[in-house]
Parts: structure tokens; sequence; C-alpha cells
């Protein structure tokens, strides 16, 4: 076959010609397009994940402010009703105070020593701060002492308490011992 004969043969059969052209060049695409499709569709995967992850972001964060108004409030609210580590006068007086207002005799009221989380601790900003106390009276007077200290205003957790007869004698004057934690910041 002559290049004369080729190209009249091209010319007849145009269509024919360009389809398996075409054809070959596909078959070409696919073979070597072919091992970057897995690549491709982890792309697609990670990138739908990201958007979806966007897309709830977007929706969830129209009330943003007001929630971090909300939790900066709260915040704020436990803070107010907190001690402080260091100022041993002030911790005592609430206890004297709930003396006075309970009708109770507080022996050896004590702060305990405070001993800060360690390097590996996960930083907080509240701690607890231990206490212990012996208290002396009625048992409605304890029990009046024991609520208002739960319910004061101090985050209150009674860690132990016990509670006996300060005499033998029946119907007289009782003891608690207690430790708790008030919930402070250093």
């Amino acid at each position: 076959m002559t290049n004369e004969e080729l190209l009249a043969f091209l010319r007849k059969n145009v269509i024919s010609v360009t389809c398996v052209a075409v054809s070959i060049a596909i078959g070409f695409v696919l073979y070597y397009g072919s091992d970057d499709l897995p690549e491709a569709e982890k792309v697609l995967a990670a990138r739908t994940q990201e958007g979806e992850l966007l897309a709830a972001n977007i929706e969830d964060a129209h009330d943003l402010k007001e929630q971090y108004a909300v939790l900066v409030a709260a915040n704020n609210a436990i803070a107010d009703r907190t001690i402080r580590v260091g100022q041993l006068a002030e911790n005592m007086q609430y206890f004297y105070r709930l003396e006075s207002e309970t009708g109770t005799k507080l022996s050896d009221p004590r702060q305990l020593p405070w001993n800060p989380p360690g390097k590996n601790a996960p930083k907080t900003n509240f701690t607890p701060v231990g206490f212990a106390l012996t208290a002396q009276g009625e048992y409605a007077q304890l029990l009046d002492l024991l609520k208002r200290l739960e319910n004061g205003e101090h985050y209150c957790r009674v860690v132990t308490l016990n509670m006996r007869p300060q005499t033998e004698l029946r119907g007289g004057p009782l003891l608690m011992s207690m430790s708790l934690d008030l919930l402070g910041t250093p």
C-alpha cells in the first residue's frame, strides 16, 4: 500500500478512522489514569468529610456568642462561690459564722495543708481545699450545720463524717468530727 492509497482510504473512511483513533486515545488515558483512581478517591473522601465538618460548624456557630456568654456567666457564678487557698483568716471566718448561726460549738477547725497539683496533672481553674473540724451540739443543731455546709455560700463536699455522743448520758450533746473540701482557687 502506497501513500496515495492510504490517503484515499483515510478520506473514504474518515468517521471510522477517527473513531478508532479516539478509542485508542481513551484506552491509553484509562490505562495510565487508572493508577491515580484510588488516590483520587481518597482525596475526594477526605475533602467530602472536611466539607461536612465545615458545614456542621457553620450550622452550629449561629448561636456561639450566646453560648459563650452563658459559659462566662456560669464560670463567674462558680468563682463567686469559691474560697482562696491563701486567705486562711477569711476561710476560717466562714466556719465561725456558721457556728454562731447554728448554735453549735466548733472546736479545732483548721485548714489542711494544700498540695499543689503535680507537673503531669491537668490544668484546672479550681482546686479542693481541705478542712477538718469538730462540732459539738444537739442533733438538730449538728444537722443544721451540715445542711448549711452542703447548701451554703461555698461549694462543699463532706469527705468523712463521724457523729457520736459526747457523754454516756442519753439525750446529751453530740460530737461530730468531719473532714470536708471547699472548692477554691489557688
